[in-house]
């Protein structure tokens, strides 16, 4: 809704445009409407869910925010095609969710980029058959990325936050249909650059909250 979709990043409450949490005496901002790495919190009513009391809240927390998020950047706004290839940049808990969306999507070839290579043997669960470490060449992943699927993926999803690796997400996608998702928030002074022929050759460039959903 446009109430909670402009106001996620206000940092303050709605009604009077103040925090709700200090420490000593200096105010704490929210997170995103509900700053829900809290253990408690004061949010929005339009960011409650009603759940079944039954549920888990140690498994709901994670699937309400982090899987949701990386999920929903798949199936929902990369929207994979059956055979397609896939870049996913960053293999923590957003990104290894992502991986599973464009595995349930049917895509065939699913590769991970991750500084860390420990990743890769619980990524390989989620579908992720390749890893690059851009640690390990001496020319961008982009090029790598390129040159390994022959122009480049179909979709990928970036999920670090890292600007040079959101930057790297949408310079390896294929022209003319490829399509980068950045989930991952920047630092609050990053810039994305990139050159306008990266547009003009009709790749597509998507960011997401939330999986969308």
């Amino acid at each position: 809704c446009d109430l909670l979709r402009i106001n996620t990043d206000r940092g303050v409450m709605l009604t009077d445009g103040k925090s709700r949490f200090s420490i000593n005496g200096k105010p704490i901002y929210h997170f995103l409407g509900g700053s829900t790495f809290s253990e408690y919190t004061v949010c929005h009513i339009g960011t409650v869910a009603k759940i079944n009391p039954a549920a888990p809240l140690d498994k709901v927390c994670i699937l309400s925010c982090g899987i949701s998020t990386g999920l929903g950047a798949a199936l929902n706004v990369a929207k994979p095609q059956k055979g397609h290839t896939v870049a996913v940049f960053g293999l923590g808990a957003v990104g290894l969710a992502a991986a599973e969306g464009a595995r349930l999507s049917g895509a065939s070839r699913i590769i991970g980029v991750d500084l860390n290579p420990s990743r890769f043997k619980e990524a390989k669960k989620f579908g992720v058959a390749e890893l690059i470490n851009p640690k390990d060449h001496d020319k961008p992943v982009q090029q790598v990325i390129i040159e390994m699927t022959d122009g480049g993926v179909d979709r990928s999803i970036e999920c670090t936050g890292n600007v040079q690796a959101m930057i790297s997400a949408f310079e390896c996608v294929h022209d003319g249909w490829g399509v980068a998702v950045l989930v991952g928030v920047p630092s609050k002074d990053d810039e994305f650059k990139t050159h306008p022929m990266n547009l003009l050759n009709e790749r597509t460039l998507k960011g997401t909250f939330f999986g969308n959903y």
